[in-house]
């Protein structure tokens, strides 16, 4: 069975349009045209790889994104006519994969899926004993759970990934753009405070967690998972 992709978008004749590209490429396609169908497509049809609109009748790309995230990692491309940078923050926030901003050129599009596609089955097929741990903090990828001093915290996947990446790499700096290509996986066009934003809201997580490791900003640099020797 080939891969998957659900398109969920009011605009019929871009739906059309998706389906018959990707469709010509060997991916099986499904199309929605409202936040409520997309929501029921996407738990019956069980697809590898959504693209959603953000502007949906009944229910908004940011509802159905974060009604996804609360069942599914599975990757999800958010395109929308909406080009400003608070658009692609919220929604690489609420656990989207990558952002396409209409109009889109259709290569584009394609190289993104299957770099998201990529990415995620790399992750997928990680080890189930691949936890990383530290003094009070586990991180699983495979399971997306972080659990501080024993407890699940609940955690978006892009900040979860975030802090997976880092603490792998712990001690070793790494730029905004090398965190944004690393995590985010694609050659990011906007506003590199994406970054900022997810270390921000790391650090309101594990504020007070341990005084053996810190997440750490290196001014004029990047950032670093840093462990105390």
């Amino acid at each position: 069975m080939g891969t998957k992709i659900l398109v969920v978008d009011d605009d019929v004749n871009i739906c059309d349009l998706l389906r018959l590209y990707f469709e010509n490429e060997g991916y099986e396609v499904k199309t929605a045209n409202d936040g409520v169908e997309g929501i029921s497509y996407f738990k019956i049809y069980e697809p590898d790889l959504v693209l959603l609109d953000i502007m949906l009748p009944k229910k908004d790309g940011w509802q159905v994104c974060r009604e996804i995230r609360e069942i599914s990692s599975k990757p999800v491309i958010m395109i929308t006519a909406k080009g400003e940078v608070f658009d692609k923050v919220l929604g690489l926030e609420l656990g989207a994969d990558d952002f396409v901003v209409k109009p889109f050129d259709m290569k584009e599009l394609s190289a993104r899926v299957k770099a998201v596609l990529r990415r995620y089955s790399a992750h997928d097929c990680t080890s189930d004993e691949e936890v990383i741990k530290f003094d009070n903090i586990e991180i699983s990828l495979q399971k997306y759970e972080l659990k501080l001093k024993g407890k699940a915290v609940d955690i978006p996947p892009k900040e979860l990934e975030l802090l997976y990446f880092l603490a792998s790499n712990f001690n070793r700096v790494f730029t905004r753009d090398q965190l944004l290509d690393k995590v985010w996986g694609f050659d990011y066009l906007g506003d590199s405070r994406t970054v900022d934003v997810h270390v921000k809201r790391l650090r309101e997580k594990l504020e007070g967690v341990s005084d053996k490791w810190t997440l750490k900003t290196v001014w004029g640099v990047g950032y670093k998972f840093e462990v105390f020797q």
